[in-house]
């Protein structure tokens, strides 16, 4: 975790700048941008851009009351006004700058970020190395925003939104692995900041064309890995997400790839509560 260390060290040392270039950031780890930003949101819980700029309005608070004019701490921490500064500055902590200097205001304070080692049980990742050639992602799709804690009501209005007829529709068109019906998600904001969208899909893989009034992601031949798992639902699928990020990436000499992402939800017993699933993530072999 020395090299994770040496990423928040250059975050600290480039509050004060205007920019905080992800890609270099990424080289400290010899890693991918798109990997990086990706491992990152998995092992902090939040994208880089939020982390960034979270810390720099912490310490941002501190200078302020510590008495430094508010127009000077906005410059110092690349804010070209102090309008520009204030409305971030209200949007994490909740307060205007001023507001904040106020004797028992209440702020929202973000910790410097910590990786460590952490020695556990050390079971073992249920894991599948794919190598696919190309398909076709066929079914209905809309434009959500990226939730990271809490439930994405958007995606939730949308699955509510379509009949039983679709999935059936889709069923007849499932031909190929992952089987059945699949929730996909893909056309990420390369931040990965908490509130840009992405493309939420119900959808089957298929080597078929897309009938009439369904949309279609042709997907690039390439290497997948595919975790699974069996429990509560959803924790099980969560718990699908948090190994890939935090035990089985670090531990093999792979990559996230650009890609769709997908979800396969199977043998879902509403009264027990349970189900099984699994993950499957493009992957590229580590530089």
């Amino acid at each position: 975790m020395d090299d994770w260390k040496r990423v928040t060290e250059l975050i600290e040392d480039g509050l004060e700048a205007d920019h905080i270039d992800a890609g270099e950031l990424a080289r400290a780890l010899h890693m991918s941008e798109h990997h990086f930003r990706r491992m990152f949101s998995t092992l902090a819980g939040l994208p880089v851009s939020e982390y960034v700029r979270r810390r720099r309005m912490t310490v941002a608070a501190a200078a302020l009351i510590a008495g430094d004019g508010i127009l000077d701490v906005a410059v110092r921490y690349g804010y070209g006004s102090a309008e520009a500064f204030t409305r971030a500055f209200r949007a994490v902590h909740g307060v205007t700058p001023s507001q904040a200097r106020l004797s028992g205001t209440s702020l929202r304070s973000q910790p410097r970020l910590r990786f460590s080692v952490q020695v556990s049980g050390g079971d073992p990742v249920d894991h599948r190395i794919i190598k696919k050639d190309q398909f076709r992602i066929i079914g209905k799709k809309a434009r959500v925003p990226l939730v990271y804690e809490g439930p994405n009501t958007a995606m939730e209005e949308f699955e509510r939104s379509l009949g039983t007829d679709v999935n059936a529709t889709l069923l007849g068109l499932s031909d190929q692995e992952p089987h059945g019906i699949l929730g996909v998600c893909s056309s990420f904001d390369e931040r990965r900041a908490e509130g840009s969208h992405l493309d939420y899909w119900r959808a089957v893989a298929s080597s078929a064309l897309a009938p009439g009034g369904f949309d279609s992601l042709n997907v690039d031949a390439g290497l997948w890995a595919v975790f699974s798992n069996e429990g509560p639902f959803p924790e099980a699928m969560q718990q699908m997400w948090a190994a890939a990020g935090s035990e089985w990436f670090p531990a093999n000499p792979y990559e996230w790839a650009d890609g769709p992402e997908i979800l396969r939800v199977a043998d879902l017993d509403v009264e027990a509560g349970t189900c099984r699933g699994e993950l499957w993530l493009p992957i590229t072999p580590a530089c």
